[in-house]
C-alpha cells in the first residue's frame, strides 16, 4: 500500500511538472488576490502565481484595488497560459494573456504590483515600474509603499 501511496504522490508530481513548462489556454475561473489566480484547464484546476510581479497583500494599502483590477482583467476569460515552473506552493508561475494583454505588466503599469526583481529580470516589468514611479500611480502614489515582501516579513505569525 505505501509504495502505490509513493507512487501517486509521484505520478501527480510529474504530471503537474508536465504542466509546468508550457503555453496553454484555460478559463479563469478564480481569483485569489492581485497576483494568484485559478484557472480551469478541461475539468482540472490550476493555481496560479503570476510571474515577475508581486503584489501588495489584500490587508496592504492597494491589495484590495489590485486583486479587483487582476479579476477585472481576467476573470470569467479565457485566458492563455505560459507557464515556467511550480513554486513552493505548488502554483504554476506564470505569465497570463487575455486578449493580447500580459497581465503581469498591465498590473505594474497600473502601479498594483511591485517588479519582482528577485525573481525576475524582465525588461517590460522593469520599465513599467519606472513609468509607475515616476508618474505616481497607484501604490506609487504613497510616499513610501512597503514592499509585500517586507510587509509578509513583518506580519508572520510566530
Amino acid at each position: 500500500m505505501v509504495h502505490k501511496t509513493a507512487a501517486l504522490v509521484v505520478a501527480l508530481m510529474l504530471a503537474q511538472l508536465s504542466s509546468a513548462r508550457e503555453t496553454f489556454k484555460a478559463e479563469c475561473v478564480g481569483v485569489s488576490d492581485g497576483d494568484t489566480l485559478t484557472v480551469l484547464r478541461g475539468k482540472r484546476q490550476i493555481r496560479i502565481r503570476l510571474e515577475g510581479i508581486d503584489c501588495p497583500e489584500l490587508r496592504q494599502s492597494f491589495g484590495t484595488r489590485a486583486k479587483q483590477c487582476t479579476s477585472s482583467l481576467v476573470f470569467g476569460k479565457e485566458v492563455t497560459v505560459k507557464a515556467k515552473y511550480l513554486d513552493r506552493n505548488g502554483r504554476t508561475v506564470s505569465r497570463v494573456v487575455v486578449n493580447g494583454k500580459d497581465t503581469s505588466v498591465a498590473l505594474v503599469q497600473a502601479g498594483l504590483a511591485w517588479h519582482y526583481r528577485r525573481y525576475s529580470s524582465d525588461p517590460l516589468l522593469l520599465k513599467a515600474e519606472e513609468q509607475a514611479r515616476r508618474v505616481k500611480r497607484g501604490l506609487w502614489s504613497d510616499p513610501r509603499p512597503i514592499p509585500p515582501w517586507e510587509w509578509r516579513r513583518a506580519n508572520q505569525r510566530h
